[in-house]
């Protein structure tokens, strides 16, 4: 069957009641200002310039991802692939992979059920020069059973130097361009001296940063990083919002960092990684009420 026929609408239920309804007075927070208008979590929006096209929230599959491993991955194919076909059924487009998660078999699963080009697929390599990069691209391929990737990134940059010290993977990553095997490239960032090259970088044109109002598992403190995603933004590069709920840090307070995600005016998207259709219900219904 190429997709369900209708949505289970008891898993909207019990998504509701995942966690108790939280304000933003909570744990001393102050009162943020309301939003500019409403959101939705199947938003259609575009990735900086690179033309693509996708939805507001991406599914997460790297919670705690590490070793080809994570909280998603531990469903089980199947049971990860339904978590994704379930925020498909929803209007959500983005589908967030890595293969340090170990998610592309996942995905995969996932992929045979939906239209290829309906669906945004964003995947991450550790490769750091030409033959490597070019390598996984292939590798990566084959496993997600598709064409082509909408949006590779260098995983997990550290260096200030990266743009120079990392110029054949990146040479690799423009080529496959080029040619029609990924549509846009760019890295996610994971220190700050790494993120303000990502900045100043012309190569650079989708960046995934981290960022949520308490500096949980952040590059610098919320204001720095945020001055670091204007300059992006300024610039046309697509910003992606990762760490919104601080890796679990703000999973009582997810109101709050929600409407901090959506009030800054930077991300074109953000990334969360629901561990259940119950929790990934919940979020979308939190997006909406924002």
């Amino acid at each position: 069957m190429k997709r369900r026929e209708f949505v289970s609408r008891m898993a909207w239920t019990l998504g509701a009641a995942w966690l108790t309804p939280t304000t933003f007075a909570a744990e001393g927070s102050a009162a943020a200002p309301a939003l500019p208008r409403k959101f939705s979590a199947s938003d259609t929006v575009v990735i900086g310039r690179t033309g693509i096209s996708t939805s507001r929230l991406a599914m997460g599959t790297g919670t705690v991802g590490v070793g080809h491993h994570s909280h998603q991955t531990a469903l089980g194919i199947q049971g990860l692939s339904e978590l994704l076909l379930n925020g498909y059924d929803h209007g959500l487009r983005f589908f967030d992979a890595a293969d340090s998660y170990g998610s592309h078999p996942h995905v995969a699963e996932a992929l045979r059920h939906v239209k290829r080009d309906q669906v945004t697929v964003l995947t991450k390599s550790w490769a750091r020069d030409a033959a490597g990069m070019r390598a996984d691209l292939d590798r990566f391929r084959r496993e997600l059973g598709t064409d082509y990737l909408d949006i590779c990134l260098m995983h997990c940059l550290t260096e200030a130097d990266w743009t120079e010290r990392y110029k054949g993977a990146m040479d690799a990553l423009s080529e496959a361009k080029q040619k029609g095997v990924i549509r846009a490239h760019g890295c996610s960032c994971h220190s700050i001296e790494a993120l303000q090259a990502a900045a100043k970088s012309p190569w650079v044109e989708v960046d995934l940063a981290r960022i949520n109002p308490i500096g949980a598992f952040m590059d610098a403190d919320p204001a720095t990083v945020v001055g670091v995603l204007r300059e992006m933004k300024a610039a046309g590069k697509g910003v992606v919002g990762m760490k919104i709920l601080g890796q679990g840090d703000m999973r009582t307070r997810q109101d709050e960092a929600l409407k901090y995600a959506l009030s800054l005016g930077v991300l074109d998207a953000f990334t969360i990684g629901a561990e259940s259709k119950a929790e990934q219900n919940d979020l979308i219904r939190r997006i909406a009420a924002a």
